[in-house]
């Protein structure tokens, strides 16, 4: 009976949170919008890029908007879960958590400048190093030490936690001597200056990021392996934000870099190219884009389960994705 209801509860939050978005609660408009920005590299540096754009939005809005650092996704999370963060730039494993315990709910979705919608997790080691491909490392001889990434990460994590590990029934720790965490510039770093001997990372951060930024410490460094595309990064805003303001943001997002004159549509552009890695005008988006990572963290966990013998992690697990197979049919190639 516990299984039962704990698999109906965990089924009945996710398809709340992929298909619903719920009426906004009346509420006041806020004096000021916290934006949340993940820590993919120096706070300087994404201060100084987001600036420009912040500053059109707040005049857009016709309220102040404010850039939100925080250490890590978590502290994000935090934030948005205690309305310190009003609206926020996620990976899409992050944004799951934003979904599932912070009210947040996903409305825009970034694209490459070049047009491209979506990124590759990878596995990096130093250019001087034996290790070479995927089964270099599933060697699993314990001489070596590894860079994992944020929890909350989606290519620095969840991807690689998936299709490195899970998929081939090992875990990071027995097969290395060593395991650190960091987010994409700490590991870069580490395999340039042979720290850690392999380390997650991503191509948005390898090789638009890196590459321009500190070619010398780019040329360093070797790409291993490489996952199957991951969808671009979700906009997430709480969802009890009054409903005036949130269509507001919304079209903000959507006409950026798209609508306008010549002269403003070229300077918006520019804006959105110096933004992470190079973005292109912003899409409409919505919680379904989580699916595939949630169906991903589903299957992990049914593995999981599996290696334990524990029958009742399985049926929630297969609960799960059974519910997240019903909710594609739904979305259909449509998508979100």
């Amino acid at each position: 009976m516990f299984v039962k209801k704990t698999v109906t509860s965990v089924c009945a939050v996710v398809a709340l949170a992929l298909l619903t978005s719920g009426n906004a609660a009346l509420a006041e408009t806020p004096k000021k919008l916290n934006f949340g920005i993940i820590s993919t590299e120096s706070s300087s540096m994404l201060e100084k890029n987001f600036k420009p754009f912040l500053n059109d939005m707040e005049k857009f809005v016709g309220i102040p908007v404010k850039a939100y650092f925080a250490s890590d996704y978590a502290g994000v999370i935090e934030g948005m879960r205690f309305k310190k963060v009003d609206l926020a730039w996620f990976g899409n494993k992050s944004a799951i958590e934003a979904v599932d315990r912070a009210g947040g709910e996903v409305f825009a979705q970034t694209i490459g400048f070049d047009g491209t919608k979506g990124y590759y997790s990878l596995l990096i080691a130093h250019k001087d190093s034996e290790l070479n491909s995927l089964e270099d490392v599933l060697k699993c001889d314990k001489t070596k030490t590894f860079g994992n990434g944020d929890p909350n990460s989606t290519s620095g994590f969840a991807i690689p936690g998936y299709y490195v590990w899970a998929l081939n029934g090992k875990t990071p720790e027995e097969c290395f001597k060593r395991v650190v965490s960091s987010n994409h510039e700490g590991n870069a770093m580490a395999v340039a200056t042979k720290k850690v001997d392999v380390a997650t990372n991503n191509t948005e951060s390898i090789y638009a990021r890196l590459a321009k930024t500190n070619p010398k410490m780019f040329a360093e460094i070797k790409e291993i392996w490489r996952s199957p595309l991951i969808p671009s990064d979700p906009m997430v805003w709480r969802k009890d934000l009054p409903q005036e303001l949130k269509e507001k943001i919304l079209f903000f997002f959507i006409q950026y870099g798209r609508f306008g004159d010549m002269e403003k549509v070229a300077r918006e552009r520019t804006v959105l190219k110096n933004l992470s890695d190079g973005w292109g005008p912003f899409l409409a988006s919505s919680n379904a884009q989580l699916m595939d990572v949630r169906r991903i963290e589903a299957f992990k966990k049914k593995l999981k389960a599996q290696k334990k013998d524990d029958t009742a992690g399985v049926k929630e697990a297969e609960a799960i994705l059974a519910q997240l197979e019903k909710m594609q049919k739904v979305i259909g190639d449509a998508g979100y």
